[in-house]
């Protein structure tokens, strides 16, 4: 060590050259190796860094995402310290050794902006605003959100408890692939709307296409695939190895256009809402149903904190709706409850989307990342516990043996 001279020269790297291989989550199938690349993926990583949160000088931002993935590659390392700021990083989960573990961290590094997903939000949310209130927010100025629609109640939590009604909410839409933010809200700029994904970052060009026909969807009150219509600079450059996969999933479905893989709606007062993944879309007796409404619809039930929707197949109808919910603490399961909670979507959506089965559970499987995944959930649905397939990405593996024994007991019962 004595010999070694004490600065480490810069590597001179060609702005295309790759900068680091990211893989998906494999939510909806087998992971992919995405490729960003150094000037690219840094600039815009920086820029969404800078604008979305309203970076200013001595701000101290604290994204508490997992760094093993996109948000945390983004927005705990390269986003923020691109541009110079503070970062904090947090490691063990939200609720050690108490659900107050996130507020006690704003309160003693006087965190400026805040980052972490709707799944810990609804976490914390079972515990009440006690944990909340014991601690000093006052450094606070913006909330982020990230890695699946946030539901309009935990919105409204996150904004009147955490952020004392004084926080705007920039609800960020992205992906591993796109490298940084596609669709976000701007703070004191952007009319904010509980759920909505809000507007396109500076050079998107976010469009909705019918998922049949691939036209191009003009004007409010409309349903389709969400595409991209134009490049930028964060976006990955290839799969790893398989360049042709990423021709197939990305630009070859609509061609012209980057396919999100995404659906999403433009309502009548022209707000954007991402509902979910295409894959996860569900047509039940001819009505196509986002899971993410569903989810909505039960979680308005103050019995119900989160819930995962699946379809499953059904000779009649196609496919019907198989909820997995997780209860508030000190909620009891029972008949009646799971029937409230079937009524609930009536109420909210109509007969035709309610769920055909209920299963109350302590807990749904999730990547590192956050995302529910879907596909395991359908096997469990389906009773092929035989063929659940990789389980690697996942934060809790053993929740899915939870599941699956609590879906054998009812299967017993009945």
């Amino acid at each position: 060590m004595a010999k070694q001279r004490p600065y480490c020269p810069c590597e001179v790297m060609d702005s295309e050259d790759p900068l680091f291989i990211l893989y998906t989550s494999g939510s909806t199938g087998k992971p992919k190796g995405l490729v960003h690349t150094t000037a690219g993926y840094l600039l815009y990583t920086m820029c969404t860094t800078r604008w979305t949160f309203d970076l200013q000088n001595n701000d101290v931002f604290a994204c508490v995402a997992d760094v093993g993935w996109i948000t945390g590659h983004s927005y705990i390392v390269y986003g923020a310290l691109a541009n110079g700021c503070t970062t904090v990083m947090f490691e063990s989960t939200p609720l050690y050794p108490d659900s107050g573990r996130y507020w006690q961290l704003c309160e003693t590094h006087k965190v400026t902006q805040f980052y972490t997903a709707p799944t810990a939000i609804r976490a914390l949310m079972k515990d009440g605003d006690a944990p909340v209130e014991k601690y000093d927010l006052s450094s606070l100025r913006v909330l982020g959100s990230v890695g699946e629609p946030i539901n309009p109640e935990a919105w409204q939590w996150y904004y009147k408890v955490v952020g004392k009604s004084q926080c705007p909410i920039v609800d960020t839409y992205w992906q591993t692939e796109t490298g940084g933010h596609m669709i976000t809200s701007f703070p004191a700029a952007s009319e904010l709307k509980p759920g909505s994904a809000g507007d396109p970052f500076f050079g998107q060009k976010p469009l909705l296409l019918d998922p049949e026909s691939g036209v191009l969807l003009e004007g409010n009150g409309v349903s389709g695939v969400l595409v991209m219509a134009q490049p930028w600079p964060g976006m990955a450059r290839t799969v790893y190895g398989d360049h042709q996969r990423y021709l197939t999933v990305y630009m070859s479905q609509y061609p012209g256009y980057y396919f999100t893989g995404d659906g999403g709606i433009r309502d009548k007062d022209g707000f954007l809402w991402v509902t979910g993944r295409v894959d996860d879309v569900l047509n039940v007796s001819g009505h196509r149903l986002g899971t993410a409404e569903i989810e909505s619809a039960i979680v308005e039930h103050p019995a119900c904190v989160e819930c995962a929707c699946v379809g499953i197949p059904h000779e009649i109808k196609g496919q019907v709706v198989f909820a997995y919910c997780i209860l508030e603490t000190g909620a009891k399961d029972s008949p009646a409850l799971r029937q409230e909670l079937r009524n609930k979507v009536k109420e909210v959506i109509g007969s035709f989307a309610k769920p055909q089965e209920v299963l109350v559970v302590p807990g749904v499987p999730k990547t590192r990342s956050g995302k529910i995944m879907r596909r395991i959930l359908r096997k469990i649905a389906c009773s092929e516990y035989d063929n659940i397939g990789d389980v690697t990405t996942l934060n809790d593996s053993t929740i899915v043996q939870a599941i699956i024994e609590i879906k054998k007991a009812e299967e017993t019962q009945n």
